[in-house]
């Protein structure tokens, strides 16, 4: 008997961990997570793109044609057919439609107790657009990973420069240099956890937000701790897998040194916050004090 699922939006941050907390609760038993990671509906909404949404979905479901026929698991391969299909159903719709959204969520949930929707940019999404979400159900919670603030930034980087044309590590180097001059970008703001945690925390429930490290999150203890926030059976995790890394490149000491005194300011709004710091922002907020 299907019953009234709990309602998770994995919003963030970009590149700290939400493709591993993807994977994680698509193979856990009390799950029910369709194949599309990332909706970007409520962004898309927001932002006035959704028929943008709508033409990177078509193509996508194209490209799912041709590749379902060299695809060895074909139950797999079909069953990423008919997720994108009922998601660009939902996407047609003339406006906005929580009960569509939730019936793409839902479908074939069974008697699993949690649905989900990971989406890294509803970070940047309005406290006001944020209360609406969390009224979407009768239970919905929010996970917003944080990651190193140095560590995430250089990834990131490197995500957005191994896209673009030319040498890749001059053009990594030349990113994070105009970002620590002052140029902003969706990299930054992405990374904005003073920025994102004062709207979440404006707009959400604190017993139904969960804020975590990336870093804490992928150990026994930090995934006991996301079961019992989600009221789910203790899974076991795979915590030497890596997802998305991305192209090697080890920084600079001098960019990793501009880079700790860029973010300055993040490592003090999260100290302020949370007591439980890892040991790796520690060691760059020892670095930017002296």
């Amino acid at each position: 008997m299907t019953q009234e699922p709990t309602i998770l939006f994995g919003v963030g941050a970009t590149k700290a961990g939400t493709t591993w907390l993807y994977d994680y609760l698509s193979s856990h038993p009390d799950c029910h997570l369709r194949s599309i990671k990332e909706l970007h509906y409520f962004d898309a909404i927001d932002a006035g793109r959704v028929d943008q949404q709508l033409q990177s979905r078509y193509a996508a479901a194209g490209r799912l044609v041709t590749l379902a026929h060299k695809s060895s698991n074909v139950a797999s391969a079909e069953a990423r057919q008919t997720d994108l299909a009922d998601w660009i159903d939902v996407l047609e719709l003339p406006s906005e439609s929580s009960a569509a959204y939730l019936g793409y969520l839902t479908a074939g949930q069974g008697d699993r107790r949690v649905v989900a929707d990971i989406t890294p940019s509803y970070a940047l999404l309005s406290a006001a657009r944020l209360k609406k979400m969390a009224a979407i159900s009768p239970d919905t919670r929010f996970v917003y990973l944080m990651r190193d603030p140095v560590a995430r930034l250089w990834s990131h980087v490197r995500m957005v420069a191994s896209r673009t044309a030319g040498n890749f590590p001059a053009k990594a180097r030349e990113i994070l240099r105009n970002i620590v001059n002052g140029e902003t970008s969706s990299v930054t703001n992405r990374g904005d956890y003073a920025a994102t945690l004062t709207r979440l925390q404006s707009a959400i429930d604190p017993s139904r937000l969960l804020v975590m490290f990336q870093e804490t999150l992928m150990t026994t203890p930090g995934v006991t701790r996301l079961c019992r926030f989600l009221g789910i059976r203790t899974q076991p995790a795979d915590f030497s897998r890596r997802v998305h890394e991305g192209t090697p490149l080890a920084m600079t000491v001098e960019d990793h040194a501009s880079a700790r005194a860029f973010l300055r300011s993040q490592y003090e709004f999260v100290a302020r916050q949370f007591s439980d710091i890892p040991d790796a922002w520690r060691m760059n907020m020892n670095e930017v004090a002296r």
